[in-house]
């Protein structure tokens, strides 16, 4: 069985798996933290994507940034910018989740704005209609164990967008768009991720990451965790016990996959055109980096059992493909800002 969705939140109480870390961090320890929002047209084809993040190396202070990408078919390829600002320029506002100089997000609102390398970004972004937070990690005790090195929840799994966004002079107006809020943190990127999320007619939605975790020499099989929303009911996704039936075969431009749950299976495929991708590095706090590839405009396919009964969901130029890996020759082009 799933879990019902509950009732919405008010924009005064953010979820507890929304609380920023950055500020409990011990001075001698590594961190990272990001909370990321994104957005599409309800056709598809347009999207944004946007992170407020913090990096801490051990006995370094935190540095935070500012990270926009517009994503359309129409262009040749994604518009980004990224803006780093130091330590003293972080906050956690009554109400919200972080704040980044001028910039905050919240439950309720995303401003802002960056500018670095002669491209520039501004938004101003009304949210609602949220649905109550996705913990990702089954139990509340892993979200204060060591392990796993990366905690993940969605402070709003499906939600709605209104407002502006303007990048490089261009600007676009959001009236309505079907959108999301994540937020993860720890001490150190899994090895190598999957990260999946669309939305669905009737109200449906995906959100679930997939990660391969190094613990020395040893690798672990794909891991998941998440959710899948059908006529407000969540089914939970991945989970300790059904690793043996998750699968992931992906590439710089899509995946496919299966993921098992409690009397649910799922298969899907997602894929994007080279040219909507976006490349960025991702440092890890304790050294070492990622590369991650990031379409906010891929088209996924669902195929779903319940009892024996398939179901067939489809996300046309609007759901989210993110792959980070160490690998670096995956022909990508790099954003030209520094991570780290």
């Amino acid at each position: 069985m799933g879990d019902p969705a509950g009732a919405r939140r008010s924009a005064e109480e953010p979820p507890a798996c929304a609380r920023a870390r950055f500020g409990e961090v011990a001075p001698g320890a590594p961190h990272y933290e990001s909370f990321y929002l994104k957005a599409c047209a309800p056709a598809g084809g347009l999207g944004l994507w946007l992170r407020y993040t913090v990096l801490k190396p051990p006995g370094a202070a935190p540095v935070g940034a500012l990270w926009c990408t517009l994503f359309d078919t129409a262009a040749p390829g994604p518009v980004a910018v990224k803006q780093a600002l130091g330590g003293d320029r972080l906050a956690r506002p009554a109400g919200g989740y972080i704040q980044i100089g001028e910039s905050r997000l919240g439950p309720d609102r995303a401003e802002g704005s960056a500018a670095a390398a002669g491209h520039t970004a501004d938004w101003r972004i009304a949210l609602d209609g949220g649905e109550p937070a996705l913990a990702h990690l089954p139990r509340a005790w892993l979200y204060r164990a060591p392990l796993p090195r990366t905690k993940l929840c969605s402070p709003q799994p499906a939600a709605h967008a209104a407002g502006t966004v303007t990048v490089d002079g261009r600007r676009v107006e959001l009236d309505g768009w079907p959108a999301m809020v994540g937020h993860n943190w720890g001490v150190q990127h899994a090895e190598r991720w999957v990260w999946l999320h669309g939305t669905f007619g009737d109200g449906a939605w995906l959100d679930v990451a997939v990660a391969r975790i190094r613990l020395g020499r040893w690798l672990s099989p794909w891991l998941a965790s998440g959710a899948l929303s059908l006529d407000d009911v969540r089914h939970p996704l991945g989970g300790p016990g059904r690793w043996h039936g998750t699968r992931v075969a992906e590439t710089p431009e899509g995946c496919r996959f299966e993921l098992p749950g409690r009397g649910l299976r799922l298969r899907g495929v997602v894929h994007a055109a080279r040219k909507d991708l976006v490349g960025w590095v991702y440092a890890d706090p304790a050294g070492g980096s990622h590369d991650t590839l990031n379409c906010s405009i891929a088209t996924m396919e669902l195929n779903v059992w319940r009892d024996d009964r398939p179901r067939a969901l489809s996300c046309a130029g609007g759901a989210a493909y993110e792959l980070g890996t160490r690998e670096y020759d995956h022909g990508i082009p790099l954003q030209p800002f520094a991570d780290g």
